[in-house]
């Protein structure tokens, strides 16, 4: 029987399924039947079995500056050093030159993730076992400082397309590090504090709607600004998370991840929606409805994760309709599934 706890992990990891495609794969079907004491654990199973399918590919291969002293020149030359050479070392020139290798951000990312997750208290010894196996082929490969990773210079292409998903793997790892104990241990935030929850669940959302329900066109769109004379200068970009369209009709889906739900001021008055959120929904809405028809709606889905609060509301403001949901994510997959496919329902009505 398993805990609400590992009921949560376990829908985290069908959740990355859906927000990842390649976790659908064979070779990951033992990991989905697993309970897992902690988020960290099964991510160092996830990436134990990436890391060994990557390996029985080839590991990815990317040109690699360097810059070094030769005595015949490679790539191009450095003639200032070079010059300055000449005085110290004759017959050498300091050559910049591009050449494949393996020693590249993505394995070096992977490396490092490896690393810190063998020294995780929370990750069981079966998974560091595996981790420690997969690295005995990371030799040429070296580590980075976690602060000084530049997740902004990774690009994917035709041949490292597996690696996307690994990366935001470890990309979800890196991003929650605490700090390491004065035993070498790693220390963890708790995930589902963090901002990486948030991003997972609006990709969900989405990947659930355009796998079950291609009909809806699901997609993160933007909105035009409906204004009267067509200057937009200086306003901001309104993008959606989801937005699904069936006929004229379209549903517009704000996914919010919080560990309150509602807020509450200092003087401890009832309970409220965050205001923020219904006005954007509502400005959402206003603006994608520019026939004023009315067949637009809008849904703010906040995820319940432990708050003991159920959410079901419908508004009618100025001619549309707003609802405000919640999402369980504590119970079983199949009771998150039902709640989405009777969302998917109210476009058809």
């Amino acid at each position: 029987m398993i805990d609400s706890k590992g009921i949560v992990i376990r829908n985290i990891y069908y959740m990355l399924a859906y927000a990842y495609q390649n976790l659908r794969q064979k070779n990951y079907t033992d990991i989905a039947a697993e309970d897992f004491e902690n988020i960290q654990d099964l991510f160092a199973a996830i990436l134990a079995e990436g890391i060994s399918s990557q390996l029985r590919c080839g590991l990815a291969l990317e040109y690699v500056q360097h810059s070094e002293e030769l005595t015949s020149l490679r790539g191009k030359m450095d003639v200032m050093e070079s010059y300055r050479l000449k005085k110290k070392r004759a017959g050498k020139l300091l050559c910049e030159y591009d050449e494949l290798s393996e020693n590249n951000l993505l394995n070096q990312i992977l490396k490092t993730t490896a690393f810190v997750l063998m020294r995780s208290k929370e990750v069981t010894r079966k998974n560091k076992i595996a981790l420690k196996r997969a690295m005995q082929l990371f030799s040429g490969v070296d580590t980075l400082e976690i602060s000084e990773i530049r997740w902004g210079r990774l690009r994917y292409h035709r041949n490292n397309q597996t690696y996307h998903m690994l990366m935001n793997i470890c990309y979800l790892l890196l991003r929650n590090l605490l700090a390491s104990t004065e035993k070498g241990e790693i220390q963890f935030a708790e995930f589902i504090d963090t901002q990486a929850m948030p991003r997972l669940y609006e990709k969900f959302i989405l990947e659930y709607y355009k796998r079950h329900f291609p009909e809806l066109h699901a997609h993160a769109s933007q909105i035009s600004w409906d204004t009267d004379d067509g200057y937009i200068d200086f306003l901001p970009t309104m993008q959606t998370d989801v937005s699904l369209y069936y006929g004229d009709k379209c549903l517009i889906i704000d996914a919010k991840y919080y560990r309150n739900t509602m807020q509450q001021n200092r003087n401890f008055d009832a309970k409220r929606l965050h205001s923020d959120n219904l006005y954007q929904i509502f400005s959402y809405v206003k603006n994608k409805d520019t026939l004023h028809k009315g067949n637009v709606m809008g849904l703010l889905l906040y995820a319940k994760t432990g708050e003991d609060i159920v959410l079901k509301r419908e508004y009618s403001l100025s001619g549309s309709k707003i609802m405000i949901r919640t999402l369980d994510l504590t119970g079983e997959f199949s009771l998150i599934q039902s709640q989405l496919n009777e969302i998917a329902a109210l476009l058809k009505l």
